[in-house]
């Protein structure tokens, strides 16, 4: 996780392909030699988040066992979380467990973790609770996320003047700027469409960055180019959610067909909001047309 303090980086182009989405890159390129055994952890922490980040959870809980350090316990309970509804609840209360002890609770991966799965639960007071004190750049990041999620785009920016004074350049400094300027809209959509042109010229193009431009275009209005990069990332990945999604609303926009990436979402991402959301649309739909009959 990114450190706050200090110090040669060893672990900089692993985090960077994973913070952009490139998670086969940085499960591809994570043997990297004389890691501290700290390193190591944080190593495996980024290796099995790839992993989760592509779907592969089963994988994740078969390789980290009991014997595995607490920051890869935490990652395997993301996993077991993800992996099913079934396993929900009895995850969450395996994380509670943990978080009420004082030495595993003050981890910042368990924390990181924690912060992740209670967003996913969209129980944002519960979720800040572990991570508003900050401490590591992913957290104050998640923290930008979450404000984000909060509509307090306010204090979403005192968590990105934090990341900006220890590093301004800093990748995720750099996203949660862009996640800040999409949040508040108007011209300040270009500004994060800028950051996200960046990326794309300085790193292999990932279906992360692709869709962060096409979003920031939608809000320009602009879906010719919209749906250009939304096909260009569905070649890279044609289960990937966010691309299947944001295909949806693209499509809607322009008057063409959207059911077929719809019925793939359901497919193959059933717990997905935009899902759950049409399925609400379509029962609201049948009961406005049972008033009538």
């Amino acid at each position: 996780m990114a450190s706050m303090a200090a110090g040669p980086d060893h672990l900089f182009n692993l985090r960077n392909s994973f913070y952009l989405g490139a998670y086969q890159a940085a499960i591809n390129n994570s043997e990297i030699p004389n890691l501290s055994q700290e390193d190591i952890v944080e190593r495996d922490c980024l290796v099995h988040r790839s992993y989760i980040a592509l779907g592969s959870y089963q994988l994740v809980i078969n390789e980290i066992d009991e014997a595995s350090a607490t920051p890869l316990q935490a990652v395997k309970l993301l996993a077991m979380y993800l992996s099913s509804p079934e396993n929900k609840e009895s995850t969450i209360s395996s994380l509670k467990e943990w978080l009420a002890d004082p030495t595993a609770g003050s981890n910042a991966t368990v924390r990181l973790i924690a912060g992740t799965i209670f967003m996913h639960e969209e129980d944002y007071s519960e979720a800040l609770k572990h991570t508003h004190s900050g401490g590591t750049m992913d957290l104050h990041a998640l923290n930008v996320q979450i404000f984000i999620k909060m509509h307090r785009s306010d204090y979403a920016e005192k968590q990105l003047r934090v990341m900006q004074q220890f590093d301004e350049d800093h990748t995720l400094t750099q996203l949660a700027s862009a996640w800040l300027n999409l949040a508040v809209g108007g011209s300040k959509i270009q500004e994060a469409y800028l950051i996200f042109q960046d990326f794309s010229e300085k790193y292999p193009m990932t279906s992360l960055i692709l869709n962060s431009k096409a979003v920031c275009c939608m809000h320009m209005g602009n879906f010719e180019e919209a749906e250009t990069l939304l096909l260009d990332a569905l070649n890279k990945d044609a289960k990937d959610p966010e691309t299947l999604a944001n295909l949806v609303v693209c499509n809607i926009h322009v008057g063409k067909q959207s059911s077929r990436y719809l019925s793939q979402l359901k497919l193959s991402h059933p717990e997905h909001v935009l899902v759950k959301r049409a399925a609400s649309a379509e029962d609201n739909f049948e009961r406005a047309l049972q008033s009538f009959a």
